[in-house]
């Protein structure tokens, strides 16, 4: 996985986490694509500072991800939705063959509430 993306996915999960300094210098420069030089001027701090600043943080969420392993669940469970879709849809292409109608609603059903479950 991408470290941008891997560091922006730990920081949904427990950027709540860090302090607030920590959350701004991060957002700064990852969200807004801030050099560490331009985020020492806006926050009226030293770009090593900054720099410190985004370490700590980035090696706290590895951390958290470490102890927790939430990210690592939460993609596991994506992917097992998705395998869940595909068989729902095989299923239905199957049923719509044979008109079962009661049985094409039961199916209708459960992909329902597997979409509301991945919208959570």
């Amino acid at each position: 996985m991408l470290k941008i993306v891997e560091l922006s996915l730990l920081y949904d999960f427990f950027g709540q986490l860090l302090t607030e300094k920590q959350q701004r210098v991060f957002e700064l420069y990852y969200d807004d694509d801030l050099s560490l030089g331009e985020i020492a001027e806006n926050l009226n701090i030293t770009r090593q500072a900054v720099y410190d600043n985004l370490r700590r943080a980035e090696k706290l969420l590895y951390n958290y991800e470490k102890k927790l392993k939430l990210v690592d669940k939460f993609l596991n469970q994506q992917e097992k939705i998705i395998k869940i879709k595909i068989n729902i849809l095989e299923c239905k292409n199957k049923v719509e063959m044979i008109q079962n109608k009661e049985l094409l609603k039961m199916i209708e059903n459960i992909e329902n509430i597997l979409n509301e479950l991945s919208t959570d």
